[in-house]
């Protein structure tokens, strides 16, 4: 093994089979600096030349799989729909109680530092299920003891899933111009942005080691993704 691997920033990714999981596996090629181990429940194609591991077990097995990644960064990419999920309790069971779990797990084993795909409009006070459970899991999240927690809260994703999602399909077909006649500040949150983009914010914000809770939304992410480019 090259010194250059050894050493690089190992982020155990969670999620690693979505849309935004798989752009942070296909943006990581690109960064010897970063190793991915993806912890999931199924095989995950990988892209060629991908310096990466995916340990594969249940979700009841995914703390001892967490601990065996010997991370520097947890990176929790799980998300699903109601109607995928089928019901009220299945979508919590994912995007409420198996990322607690899995953060849980992360921090048992020793981890600092998280990111979290959130949403924006986040709040756990919401009368939308959705945005209430993004919410709550913010809120769990900043009591797991993590020295630094980077909460990112994107508008709609854009990007090919595996799975149907109409209604985002749909979303994605108008966000070009709608995100064009978002100008005001306070509705600039909303405004779409690529998956690979997102995991480009990911892989970035996975180097900084400044201690705190920290809440990107889409300013905050241009901004990090505009340092990168300078």
């Amino acid at each position: 093994m090259s010194d250059a691997i050894s050493a690089a920033r190992r982020i155990c990714l969670v999620g690693a089979s979505g849309l935004v999981g798989s752009a942070v596996i296909e943006e990581s090629v690109r960064r010897p600096e970063v190793r991915i181990i993806g912890v999931a429940r199924r095989e995950v194609p990988l892209p060629d030349g991908a310096r990466l591991e995916i340990l594969l077990g249940e979700t009841a097995n995914w703390p001892v799989l967490i601990a065996a990644a010997h991370a520097d960064v947890f990176v929790c990419a799980l998300g699903t729909t109601r109607k995928a999920a089928g019901s009220d309790e299945a979508f919590r069971a994912v995007d409420h109680d198996l990322v607690l779990e899995a953060a849980a797990a992360a921090r048992g084993a020793g981890i600092h530092r998280m990111i979290l795909v959130s949403s924006v409009g986040a709040d756990a006070e919401s009368s939308n299920l959705y945005l209430r459970t993004k919410g709550e899991v913010e809120a769990a999240l900043g009591k797991l003891g993590f020295a630094r927690l980077d909460i990112l809260q994107p508008g709609l994703l854009r990007g090919r899933r595996e799975e149907d999602r109409p209604l985002e399909k749909a979303g994605q077909v108008v966000a070009p111009i709608a995100d064009l006649l978002v100008f005001h500040a306070r509705l600039r949150r909303f405004r779409s942005i690529a998956a690979v983009r997102l995991a480009q914010v990911i892989l970035a914000l996975s180097g900084e080691q400044a201690p705190g809770t920290f809440v990107h939304e889409h300013d905050s992410m241009a901004d990090i993704l505009r340092g990168q480019q300078s």
